[in-house]
């Protein structure tokens, strides 16, 4: 089946090959004759290395390698220097080879989720024009500094691993819009967080937070996850949202996706994941 798809994409000079879910332990090596392939979709097979023919395809600018086997990089993306979009999630990945990674410097979206990754290498700042990465669902015990030069990138998701802090460098990502860290085991947030200007959703739900920071912060950013009973002793160890927030009308603060029910501030304290999830009546926030 997968021959006969490469096979008609051959003949009518394809952009595009979708071969996910072929059950694929090998890719054909004929796929490296799609000269101008642009994107390839590889997800949902059994793959645990890409073959050498494949570095004739220096059109690629997406691939998605996603639930396969793969334990490691494979050599071969080093070779793909046009790709902006890599797909890496449910795999097996324990590290990221620095001598693949450093080659892939137009990349502008990488996706590593549910993989088992410790760390993430310090060359990954090479990826100068990334925008998006995510590596949520890993292991990841800290996050290297050099990641802060990404000036480029506008979110960051690194949700179920274990962090225990942030880089005070994180200030340098001005261009930063969306920060997603919950359940992890930060028990503090750095100052610099203050100088995102451009931050319009931090997720902090799920973690052992007991100091936020003491600057100026926007009500935005105040999401934590807190049961009801909860909210009087959050306002103790918040006094920036009780300031910010006060007895004013939430509705000059946020604007509410749903008339229909006035938001309380114990519901802005929440993850705004929560707001997706049935048995409650609320249905969202948008930072105008």
């Amino acid at each position: 089946m997968a021959d006969s798809l490469v096979l008609r994409a051959l003949r009518g000079n394809a952009r595009q090959l979708d071969l996910s879910g072929k059950k694929l332990k090998r890719v054909p090596k004929a796929v490296g004759r799609l000269l101008e392939l642009n994107r390839l979709q590889l997800k949902n097979n059994q793959l645990s290395n890409l073959p050498a023919e494949l570095q004739a395809l220096g059109n690629l600018t997406e691939l998605n390698l996603g639930n396969n086997s793969f334990e490691e990089l494979p050599e071969v993306l080093k070779h793909l220097r046009q790709l902006k979009k890599l797909h890496l999630f449910d795999n097996k990945l324990e590290t990221l080879s620095p001598s693949v990674l450093e080659w892939l410097e137009n990349l502008v979206f990488l996706n590593l989720n549910n993989n088992k990754l410790r760390a993430l290498p310090e060359e990954i700042y090479r990826l100068a024009k990334l925008k998006f990465l995510t590596v949520s669902n890993n292991q990841l015990e800290s996050i290297p500094s050099k990641l802060c030069l990404l000036q480029k990138l506008c979110e960051l998701q690194l949700a179920h691993n274990k962090l225990k802090s942030l880089p005070h460098d994180i200030g340098y990502l001005t261009n930063l819009k969306k920060l997603s860290v919950p359940r992890n085991q930060i028990q503090e947030l750095p100052e610099e967080l203050c100088m995102l200007r451009n931050l319009k959703v931090l997720d902090v739900a799920g973690n052992q937070l007991h100091i936020f920071p003491t600057k100026e912060i926007t009500a935005r950013y105040i999401m934590n996850e807190l049961k009801d009973d909860s909210f009087n002793k959050a306002l103790k160890y918040y006094p920036e949202a009780r300031k910010i927030l006060g007895h004013a009308s939430l509705c000059a603060k946020i604007s509410i996706t749903s008339a229909a029910h006035i938001v309380p501030i114990r519901a802005l304290l929440c993850s705004y994941k929560c707001f997706n999830e049935s048995g409650h009546q609320f249905y969202g926030i948008a930072v105008p």
